[in-house]
């Protein structure tokens, strides 16, 4: 695996692509009026608490409270890692929390359309190769270092630094480092997190941590993946990621290099392109299949289509390969969109199960590459793959799109036809509530073309109806599902 970081950085905005074997695979975009919240730990006031939903709106200073769960207050100092999670007592969100209360949360999901922030009371904070956490004592290692000796050394490591203040967690990206640098990482944590308390004791502050801005978070997240460079087309970001990664992941120092090229940073392996395409609906396979990716309110909608893919042996083996190609491509736009939530996918109907085992089994497979967990539920009674994938930012369609004020998001407006049988209904209705001696309707150049042509003996029929002149005027700027009906 080849993989390649571009970071494109301007006054305003900072965006980051992963490139992995020429092909673009990650997006990251961040506008600096408009700072992700993730990660951040605020002072917050409980504002109303919700006993029918056990959970209560905080405010953390911005417009829309912040939402916190009774599940997502830490009320224990110590888990167990073997622990049953129905050991432990569910208590009341009234027994918690409080109105007017000040409480430490940390942000854990983003504003997401009408949603306000997600919050925890349980801390975490991040670095290179640890997670330190105020709310236990013991240390838990990543699931995806499977060696049990290379498990029980890192523990051993990072025991000697857990205490009453709290432990750690070792990231996948801790596989064999050396004892100095989880060192390292073990005293930074523990200094980051005295000056966190004693921010919470000035009152004054309401910020009490933020996360790193994009390009150090992205540099400290990959850290572990095979990056074999990363470029930067701002000389002062350049020189500031120098410094950031002299001090803290020194193992991709030599790796960093100021683009300089005339070329824009992200026209190089057609970055800018690949994200507008992000943004269509439909993506096209090789063989000539197509995809259909649907982002809805409840949940992500992907649908499989065989296209101009004829296939070469019989139908059965045509499906059975188109639904193996869509395994990647799902995978890799799920990356690249940035989707989460729940996820259903309606493969092309597979007779044979063990065409449909080898197909779920290559989902999982190309899903495993993702740094955002997901679970793969299987085919339903319906022949459709459930799944879900952790959603903490705004998708990319999200962050870069807006409603259209055409057809307010609904994805379609009304026919020519359609709208001017409306006018014409429009025009009876007024004349029977109103009296008065002439109509004007003004319509968009679409439809006054179509009433003054193919619709023209129909509003014939209408002015003889209501015995009253109809004059039909044209205004460019009304939409096409847009008219108003005038007295005169």
């Amino acid at each position: 695996m080849s993989a390649e970081l571009l970071i494109n950085v301007t006054p305003s905005e900072s965006r980051v692509a992963l490139i992995d074997n020429g092909i673009l695979q990650e997006i990251h975009i961040e506008r600096h009026t408009k700072l992700g919240l993730v990660g951040n730990i605020y002072r917050g006031k409980v504002s109303r608490v919700l006993p029918g939903m056990q959970a209560a709106f905080v405010d953390i200073g911005f417009e829309k409270a912040a939402f916190l769960h009774a599940s997502d207050i830490v009320i224990h100092n110590e888990v167990i890692e073997d622990v049953n999670p129905n050991h432990i007592t569910k208590k009341d969100i009234r027994e918690l929390v409080r109105d007017g209360q000040d409480i430490v949360v940390q942000v854990v999901k983003d504003p997401i359309g009408t949603k306000g922030a997600r919050l925890t009371t349980d801390i975490t904070i991040p670095s290179r190769y640890l997670v330190f956490m105020p709310s236990v004592t013991h240390v838990g290692v990543s699931q995806r270092i499977e060696d049990p000796e290379e498990r029980e050394r890192l523990k051993n490591i990072v025991q000697a630094f857990c205490d009453e203040n709290g432990g750690f967690i070792l990231r996948t990206a801790a596989e064999g480092v050396n004892e100095e640098e989880l060192v390292q990482d073990a005293d930074f944590l523990k200094r980051l997190w005295g000056i966190i308390q004693t921010r919470m004791k000035t009152k004054t502050a309401n910020v009490l941590f933020q996360d790193l801005p994009l390009a150090r978070r992205v540099i400290r997240d990959f850290t572990g993946t095979e990056i074999e460079k990363i470029r930067i087309d701002s000389k002062l970001s350049f020189n500031e990621l120098v410094e950031f990664t002299k001090e803290y992941v020194p193992e991709l120092q030599g790796k960093l290099e100021y683009y300089k090229g005339e070329r824009p940073i992200f026209d190089l392996y057609d970055v800018e392109n690949e994200a507008q395409r992000a943004l269509k609906r439909r993506v096209d396979l090789k063989s000539g299949g197509y995809l259909i990716i649907d982002q809805t309110e409840a949940m992500t909608t992907i649908d499989i289509n065989t296209g101009a893919f004829v296939g070469h042996r019989n139908l059965e083996e045509t499906i059975f390969n188109t639904n193996i190609e869509a395994t990647q491509a799902i995978a890799r736009q799920l990356r690249l969109r940035n989707l989460g939530g729940m996820i259903l996918i309606d493969f092309i109907d597979m007779e044979e199960p063990d065409h449909q085992r080898r197909v779920l089994h290559s989902l999982t497979l190309a899903c495993s590459l993702d740094r955002a967990k997901t679970n793969i539920h299987g085919f339903t009674a319906l022949g459709l793959i459930e799944m879900t994938r952790k959603r903490t930012r705004e998708s990319l369609e999200h962050i870069l799109c807006e409603d259209c004020p055409v057809c307010e998001g609904r994805g379609s407006i009304k026919t020519v036809e359609t709208i001017c049988f409306e006018v014409m209904r429009e025009i009876v209705r007024v004349n029977r509530a109103y009296d008065a001696d002439k109509f004007v309707v003004y319509a968009s150049p679409a439809v006054a073309e179509a009433l003054m042509g193919e619709e023209s003996a129909m509003l014939a029929e209408v002015e003889l109806f209501v015995t009253k002149q109809i004059k039909v005027q044209t205004e460019h700027l009304y939409n096409q599902d847009k008219f108003d009906v005038v007295m005169m």
